[in-house]
């Protein structure tokens, strides 16, 4: 026994099986394992630059200009003030602070538009005179239920309604989901069953350079020719320049590579058994494909639809060009209205003052866009692994 042993290892050691010292393997060991948590690390420094942002920006006040100015000059023990009226309206509880100044007044009466009465030096300020034509600034906290129920998204005068936006960006998500469904689910049944290979050949390569377009062009070609074809055939009162339907048509044309590939790989990897049966027992080409490779890929596909939508959600060039540049509530997608994406453009690239209520809302903003995709993704993967199991 002993000896066939030493003569099993004497064997391994001659036919170089034996465990050896191989430092460029760990090196790349270690390499790919950074790579991993690098990945995570960032995924999660995202989402606590995010988080802590759109906290900060819930729990903290911040300062409206309501482009009114003082009429008259203030004694420390004044407290009735009259103000000009070309600007936005004071309201009763609201914090008040004027233009160079650190004291903070609260309105106790609002006796017209133009004139409040307050109360002088409150949250540990001290009351100080004021001369006229001081520019009059109100004290603003974003409350999550304003932010989640408002209709009217104006930062600049206090508004914080998220819908105009999110209306805009679902509207979108779903004309774009609603085009690319069917011609991307078509292409992939077409490139999987019936397509030759030199069809293939042809087909494979156009679908990646249209998903390799940058969305730039993509958003002016919605502005210069999907925006006029749409006027041409719907009538220039019907269709405004800037339109939510021609953004969503042609996020749908971007979107339809995507799907077209994943719904492909999952089309090819039904088990070729099922179609060989399916054949053999007379069906047409158009009943296996449908009737048998559909079902047996479904997880595959949805997942396919699901991450196309979230591609489409979070889309930002091609709805900034051709959508329009101002929040607007409406259901008619012919109208102009932003996303949340191309609000986030427009905001972020003009004359923004770090700290305030604009660039503040910026970040809740980016956290409903995180939130809204990692659901959608987290959906796929559900599906994904819950219905696998039934075909394999």
């Amino acid at each position: 026994m002993t000896e066939n042993i030493i003569h099993a290892k004497v064997s391994q050691r001659e036919l170089g099986l034996e465990k050896r010292f191989r430092p460029l393997d760990d090196l790349i060991r270690y390499v790919l394992f950074v790579c991993g948590a690098l990945s995570i690390l960032t995924t999660i420094g995202i989402i606590i630059v995010l988080s802590s942002e759109a906290i900060n920006f819930f729990a903290s006040y911040g300062e409206i200009d309501t482009n009114n100015q003082t009429l008259s000059a203030l004694s420390p023990t004044e407290t009735l003030i009259d103000v000009t009226t070309g600007g936005g309206t004071l309201a009763l509880g609201d914090l008040m602070r004027l233009q160079s100044s650190d004291e903070l007044m609260r309105i106790v009466e609002v006796i017209d538009r133009d004139t409040v009465i307050v109360e002088r030096g409150v949250e540990g300020t001290t009351a100080v005179s004021h001369e006229a034509g001081r520019e009059v600034f109100i004290a603003k906290q974003v409350t999550l239920l304003e932010f989640l129920t408002g209709t009217r998204w104006q930062p600049q005068i206090g508004f914080f309604g998220i819908w105009p936006l999110l209306n805009a960006t679902m509207m979108i998500t779903t004309i774009a989901v609603i085009v690319a469904v069917p011609i991307g689910l078509g292409t992939a049944v077409y490139l999987s069953e019936y397509a030759s290979e030199r069809a293939r050949s042809i087909l494979k390569p156009t679908l990646e350079i249209l998903a390799g377009i940058p969305t730039v062009v993509l958003g002016y070609f919605a502005l210069t020719f999907m925006t006029p074809l749409l006027r041409s055939l719907l009538g220039n009162d019907t269709v405004q320049i800037y339109n939510q339907f021609s953004a969503g048509l042609v996020v749908g044309f971007m979107i339809v590579p995507l799907i077209s590939t994943v719904s492909e790989d999952a089309l090819r990897a039904v088990p070729r058994s099922l179609k060989e049966a399916s054949l053999g027992l007379g069906a047409t080409r158009f009943e296996t494909a449908v009737r048998v490779l559909l079902p047996a890929a479904l997880s595959g596909i949805i997942a396919a639809f699901i991450l196309a939508g979230s591609r489409a959600f979070g889309e930002t060039m091609i709805v900034a060009i051709a959508a329009g540049a101002g929040p607007n509530f409406t259901f008619n997608p012919f109208e102009a209205a932003e996303t949340i994406t191309g609000h986030i453009t427009r905001i972020s690239t003009g004359d923004l003052s770090y700290g305030s209520m604009d660039y503040k809302s910026l970040f809740s903003l980016g956290l409903v866009l995180f939130l809204v995709t990692l659901m959608l993704n987290i959906i796929s993967d559900y599906i994904t692994e819950r219905f696998r199991e039934v075909y394999q």
